[in-house]
């Protein structure tokens, strides 16, 4: 992007009128916290300019020094569908190379709460331990967005540290709760970046970026168990400290 494409942030820092800042908070903190990994989705299209919109607010996200390191493709009806075709096809046939999501060995911390992320995932499903395909058939499901009408596959320049990789999480993030406040459902997912060469084959990715992560994005069908699994969140007195208040 040239400077002189660059457009200027809408100045949103005024409250809307008759809004205080009490309302405004509790707003913000209901959209937050509604938000979901969602899995299952509506047939419901999403229309073109709803997504811009979303992504237009997500894009007031921050990044050092502005360089505004994202990049995103967005995929629907038969693009989305040739690239499912593509990633399971890859999946199957076992060329991509092992997802590396973790380090070995995992601290036992997370390891704890990766069982028990799986223990009540699969069992929101009915999937038993141990059902190998019924596990696979559901793994597959990521690359077909869970169903959702509108796919994200966000990117980032392969040449960038890990402060940039930040910045993106921040976008991502943005992206999720600008589509909640709209009553859209989302799901981010990791499962793609072990697919990086038949993705950016299909949509022509430059070759200095890198696949970070995909999205699944569209209206949740709230009659599947698997959308209702809560996954608990530490509280804050176990995750952070709090110094110097006096209190």
């Amino acid at each position: 992007m040239t400077a002189d494409t660059l457009i200027e942030a809408p100045d949103v820092a005024q409250p809307a009128t008759g809004w205080s800042q009490e309302a405004i908070a509790r707003c913000v903190a209901t959209v937050v916290r509604s938000r979901r990994a969602t899995r299952a989705f509506k047939a419901q299209p999403l229309g073109r300019a709803l997504v811009e919109e979303i992504l237009a607010d997500a894009a007031c996200a921050p990044s050092g020094a502005n360089i505004q390191p994202w990049r995103v493709y967005v995929v629907s009806g038969a693009v989305k569908n040739e690239l499912t075709d593509a990633l399971v096809a890859a999946s199957r046939a076992g060329t991509a190379p092992a997802p590396e999501h973790f380090p070995e060995p995992l601290p036992d911390t997370y390891r704890a709460r990766l069982a028990d992320f799986g223990a009540r995932y699969y069992a929101s499903l009915g999937i038993e331990r141990h059902d190998t395909p019924a596990r696979t058939r559901q793994t597959e499901r990521n690359y077909a967005f869970f169903g959702a009408p509108v796919g994200l596959v966000f990117s980032i320049d392969r040449r960038l540290k890990a402060h940039s990789w930040i910045d993106l999480g921040l976008f991502a993030q943005s992206v999720m709760i600008a589509a909640k406040a709209r009553g859209i459902d989302t799901c981010p997912q990791v499962a793609f970046a072990q697919f990086h060469e038949p993705i950016a084959a299909h949509l022509q990715m430059p070759a200095d970026e890198v696949t970070a992560f995909g999205m699944s994005m569209g209206y949740g069908d709230p009659e599947a168990e698997v959308n209702r699994a809560r996954m608990p969140r530490e509280r804050v007195q176990d995750f952070a400290r709090l110094l110097g208040f006096g209190d």
